[in-house]
């Protein structure tokens, strides 16, 4: 009888620990997490890096010529929500660029780097998106994963970063899939393929951070066909900062 009420324990104890939340309670835990961490203003800086190819562009783009397969460069993320994001860099003796988002609009200072575009493209809904009633927010984050073609309503268990998170969307390496922590439902990453067929890996790591608040991630990394292409490390934040609007005109 011991034997048996053990064996049942276990099979209960197991069942309990493989359970997983349904894409609409893990949506709306992340609608209410982000809430939870809301800023009115926040102006980052950090530096970015850029590996490989868009070493390259990114040279190309800031004027400066680079044979290494990285190119690093100061600058900014700045936020003011709802969904106003702006990222800033230059190189020193070289030219300056930005990229800009205001809901679903964006707009180029300079030449358009396409790895910079791919992270404004998922910091800012995810990290931004406006306030509102608990069910029009998880529509509007369920609508933007689903455009990115991610199975919303297919969950599942994985380990990120040595963390456990919270995977929406179809199983396998190639498909679109939204990750979540699961301690702090706080977006890990987001896999998708564009127009073109070009694969896009943006990931978050480093909520705990005091160089951010907890606001935004330290880093923000973005993996172009399964290369790390981009990384933005934040060194120091300010959520009080005053933030012009001219800045996020689109």
């Amino acid at each position: 009888m011991k034997r048996l009420v053990a064996l049942v324990g276990g099979l209960v104890a197991f069942a309990a620990g493989a359970y997983v939340l349904p894409g609409g309670s893990i949506m709306r835990r992340t609608v209410s997490a982000r809430e939870d961490a809301s800023i009115a203003n926040l102006r980052v800086e950090g530096s970015y890096v850029f590996f490989g190819p868009a070493a390259k562009e990114a040279g190309t783009a800031l004027g400066v010529s680079t044979e290494r397969s990285e190119l690093a460069a100061d600058g900014l993320i700045l936020l003011k929500p709802p969904e106003r994001c702006r990222f800033e860099l230059g190189a020193q003796d070289g030219n300056r660029l930005a990229v800009v988002q205001a809901g679903d609009r964006r707009r180029q200072e300079g030449p358009e780097l396409a790895v910079l575009s791919a992270a404004m493209s998922q910091l800012c809904p995810l990290l931004t998106a406006r306030s509102g009633a608990d069910g029009d927010a998880r529509a509007q984050l369920e609508q933007h994963l689903q455009e990115l073609g991610i199975a919303t309503r297919t969950t599942s268990l994985a380990r990120f970063g040595g963390e456990v998170a919270y995977v929406l969307g179809d199983p396998g390496d190639t498909k679109p899939q939204f990750w979540v922590y699961k301690d702090n439902f706080r977006p890990a990453r987001v896999r998708w393929s564009d127009k073109a067929g070009t694969a896009w890996d943006v990931r978050f790591i480093d909520y705990a951070s005091a160089a951010t608040g907890g606001a935004l991630p330290r880093s923000i990394e973005v993996w172009r066909g399964g290369q790390r292409a981009l990384r933005f490390t934040a060194i120091r934040s300010d959520a009080r900062a005053v933030l012009a609007e001219k800045l996020f005109t689109p």
